[in-house]
Parts: structure tokens; C-alpha cells; sequence
């Protein structure tokens, strides 16, 4: 028997995506679908504290407990507080637990120090007014004393660093004390490669363009958070940090709040965690031979979630993003920067984008980052004339429609695929919570291949992935 697919995370009203309610249809609509939950690919996926009976509670109560061993005696009743969020989180299982997170750290400041003023100040990418909109979302400027989000293209501020002056956004260091809070979700591994993770929003989130550029641009995979280090590590930033509060993430939901005022600590804690809990879900997606992708999700084209992982690191499955052995991922900017003018490589050491990936059918995602490489890459249906002409007008996407095609709905859109690819195999990155939404076809070879996957990763990979991070093998 199969199981009916898992509900997708529902359309939500932003400027960066189009009205909810032109999104007519669902891939969990479509016949022949079906969902498989990670437990029953990979018995051994660790316990959640949400979702959960227990509800957002939950995020609370762990969150308050983890907190209770933060030092926060520096903080006196006359200091300000600036409580440092990243538009990550509010992506990740809705948004509501994340929200839930600040709202308790708020609280626990505020009653055990008495500061005078604690403030959010939340960091976003490329879509300036993101974080704006996800205030608004969960009323966090009621909760808050003062609530704004910040662009990297805010005032900045010059941080002296060991490597020399580096820039940082003027709001997140407006106050005598920071708490950065944040999630382990791998996202953007193709770029921090699970190196240095914990950091990295003192070089993205909290960063001038000018500094945050280098992560993608000049760096390159496997050193992106060098320039993040070095601003945490800035007698500046010293200064002012308190202690750090994480949203513990597997594939499958929040498995822990993490909260020190050693920020290396929860990084070694969300190293191996990562390692561990997404390593299994990476490799399995690395072994689908063909298959039709299908976006569904309120996120720009890349960050869309499909079994806890984002499509671009789909893009890159034909490859271990763990492995440090491996100098470039197939999908990263560095990367693209190695294509002609006619969408080849440059040089023989670009992998391809993932072959097994033989179409993909745009049914909902959010212009605001630069996605013209993936439709460039891989034959895209857009579905819906609304949806692509927001595509066509998006300053950062002026070419994603250049090689994509437009269609009326997604039922014709599946039609044409299915003919062209010569698949049924289908992956929808819909945000299914706990699980995966996929074609039949497919999910009855995720069955068959995913023991041997999790024997190949604790036997194989963990150990090779752990040394190289230079991790004991039985920590």
C-alpha cells in the first residue's frame, strides 16, 4: 500500500512570489504520488522535539532549558540587547518554531537581566525586504522592543579583524551586548561544506555586500566562512557577545535547542549532527538514476526543501558536498563563474549539474536570487503566465525565462514531461514535513536502495567525513 502524499507547506502572500491564489494545483495533488517518511527509509533518523503532541511548546520549554546554563551576568538593567535572527530560520518547518525561539530568548533576557531595551534585529540575503515581511508574519514587533530587519546594503560599520578591516551592518552592533541566534540547517552546503557552520552569519546575515561577497564569490567552497571566523573572532565583536541560542535541525525537524556562551561548542555539536542526520538523506538523493523535479515551495528556485535538503544541493548530488576532497561543488557561484557565454565549462574540473535530473517543472518559487544558471542547466517548465512574468521582470533573473518555457498548468506540464524525459520517476521539493513526496515509481527505489546507502555512510563516509574535519571517529 502506498501512503497518500504529505501536505505541502502552503502558498504564503509575499512580494517575492506570486498571489497564493494563483497557485491553482499541488504536486501532492497529482495521481500516482505518494510519500515516504525517513523513518521508514532510515530506521535510525533521531528523535524530534518538533513537530511533535507537544506542539510549538516545545520549542519553549527546550529553549528555556538550554538557556538556564547560558551565563548572562554581563547583561545589567541599564544595556541594551540586540537579538541577532537570520531569514533561514523562518523558512524551516513554517517558521513557527523559529519565531517561537526569538520570542523565548526575548523573554529569558528580559527576566533575568532586566535590560532596559532587547531588540531583534533580523539579517536577510538578497531579497532585502524578506525579513521584513516574516516580523509582520509573527507579530515580533509586538514582542520585541524594537523589531527591524537589515539588508546588506545597510549602513556598515569597519571591524578590525586579523586579516585586516572587514564590514559588518551598523544595527546588528548597536548595542552594549549581541545574542546570536540561529538553526543547523545545512542549506548552502555546497558553499561552507559543513566547515566553520555556526559562524557564518558574521560574514552573510550581519555583513556589508562588500564583505559577505567573498563567501560566494571570492573564496569559493571549502573557505567560504574563513572571513565569517574572522570578524566572530574580531576583538570588536568579542566585545559585545554573550552567547548563542540554535535551533538543532535534522532532516526530519528540531531534534535539540543548543544554547552556550561558547559558540564553538554548539559548532562542534552541529558538525557532527549535520554529518550524521543529512549525510544518509544526501547520499540517498545521489543515487536516483532519472527523474522529473518538481518545485513547490514559497522560497527562491534554489532553497526550495525536499526531505529536509534544498534543490540546489540536488543539483549537486552527483557528488559528495561532504567530502573535502571534492574542490568544487557542481552548483555554486564560484562554480558559475567557470561557464562560457554558452553555458559549458570552462575547464574539464566543472562537473556537470547532476545528470539524473532530466527536467524540472516549476510550479511555485520565489524570484529574489540569481536562478538563471538552473534553468540554463536543466530543461524548466514555468508554470502559470503570472508566474513568469514575475520571472522575466526580476532584476537578479533577467535570463531564467531566456531558457525556460511557459506552461498554462501544471497537469499539461506533467504531460509534456513525462513524454519529453521518458520518466515517471517524479521528487517534489514541496516542503513535505517528516518525509518526502514522490511518484511511486520512485519511491519504491528509494526503498530498495536505502540500506545499502546508510551501511555505505556509517561504515564508509562518516569515518572519511569526521577525519577531515579532524572530528575523533568515536566522539
Amino acid at each position: 500500500m502506498y501512503r497518500a502524499p504529505i501536505q505541502p507547506l502552503a502558498p504564503r502572500a509575499s512580494r517575492y512570489g506570486v498571489d497564493p491564489g494563483l497557485v491553482k494545483k499541488r504536486f501532492a495533488d497529482l495521481p500516482d504520488m505518494t510519500s515516504l517518511m525517513l523513518n521508514e527509509l532510515f530506521p535510525d533518523v533521531p528523535e524530534i522535539i518538533y513537530p511533535s503532541e507537544e506542539g510549538i511548546y516545545s520549542i519553549r520549554r527546550h529553549a528555556e532549558a538550554a538557556l538556564e546554563k547560558v551565563d548572562l551576568s554581563m547583561i545589567q538593567p541599564n544595556h541594551t540587547v540586540n537579538i541577532l535572527a537570520s531569514h533561514h530560520g523562518f523558512t524551516l518547518l513554517g517558521g513557527e518554531p523559529y519565531a517561537e525561539l526569538l520570542k523565548t530568548v526575548y523573554d529569558v533576557v528580559k527576566k533575568r537581566t532586566g535590560a532596559k531595551e532587547v531588540r531583534l534585529r533580523a539579517g536577510v540575503g538578497l531579497r532585502f525586504r524578506e525579513t521584513e515581511e516574516y516580523i509582520k508574519r509573527f507579530d515580533l514587533k509586538k514582542h520585541f522592543d524594537r523589531a527591524r530587519g537589515m539588508a546588506p546594503i545597510d549602513e556598515g560599520i569597519p571591524i578590525e579583524t586579523e586579516i585586516g578591516t572587514l564590514y559588518g551592518l551598523k544595527w546588528t552592533y548597536d548595542a552594549d551586548w549581541i545574542i546570536h541566534v540561529h538553526n543547523s540547517d545545512v542549506r548552502e552546503v555546497h558553499f561552507h561544506r559543513q566547515v566553520d557552520r555556526a559562524v557564518k552569519p558574521f560574514g552573510m546575515s550581519y555583513a556589508r555586500i562588500e564583505t559577505r561577497s567573498t563567501y560566494h564569490q571570492n573564496l569559493g567552497p571549502r573557505g567560504a566562512n574563513f572571513t565569517a571566523r574572522a570578524i566572530f573572532e574580531s576583538p570588536f565583536v568579542q566585545s559585545k557577545f554573550v552567547g548563542a541560542v540554535f535551533m538543532n535541525m535534522s532532516p526530519s525537524g528540531v531534534i535539540s535547542i543548543e544554547a552556550d556562551n561558547d559558540l564553538y561548542r554548539i559548532n562542534d555539536i552541529i558538525t557532527l549532527d549535520g554529518l550524521r542526520h543529512y549525510g544518509k538523506v544526501f547520499q540517498l538523493l545521489g543515487e536516483i538514476d532519472e527523474c522529473i523535479v518538481g518545485l513547490d515551495f514559497p522560497c527562491p528556485v534554489p532553497y526550495v526543501f525536499s526531505a529536509g535538503v534544498i534543490y540546489c544541493n540536488f543539483v549537486g548530488a552527483n557528488c559528495d558536498l561532504f567530502d573535502l576532497d571534492v574542490k568544487l561543488a557542481p552548483y555554486t557561484w564560484y562554480t558559475e563563474a567557470l561557464y562560457g557565454k554558452d553555458g559549458k565549462p570552462l575547464i574539464p574540473d566543472v562537473q556537470p549539474v547532476n545528470p539524473a535530473i532530466k527536467m524540472v517543472v516549476h510550479n511555485y518559487a520565489w524570484i529574489g536570487y540569481p536562478s538563471a544558471f538552473f534553468s540554463q542547466q536543466v530543461p524548466t517548465l514555468v508554470v502559470g503566465k503570472e508566474q513568469a512574468d514575475l520571472f522575466e521582470h526580476d532584476p537578479q533573473n533577467m535570463e531564467y525565462m531566456k531558457y525556460a518555457m511557459v506552461a498554462e498548468n501544471l497537469d499539461d506540464s506533467m504531460k509534456f514531461a513525462y513524454k519529453t524525459t521518458g520518466t515517471d520517476k517524479v521528487i517534489v521539493f514541496d516542503g513535505a514535513v517528516g518525509g518526502i513526496n514522490v511518484s511511486r515509481s520512485l519511491a519504491d527505489q528509494l526503498l530498495e536502495i536505502a540500506p545499502k546507502v546508510s551501511a555505505k555512510v556509517d561504515n564508509i563516509l562518516m569515518p572519511k567525513w569526521l577525519k577531515q574535519r579532524g572530528i575523533l571517529v568515536n566522539s
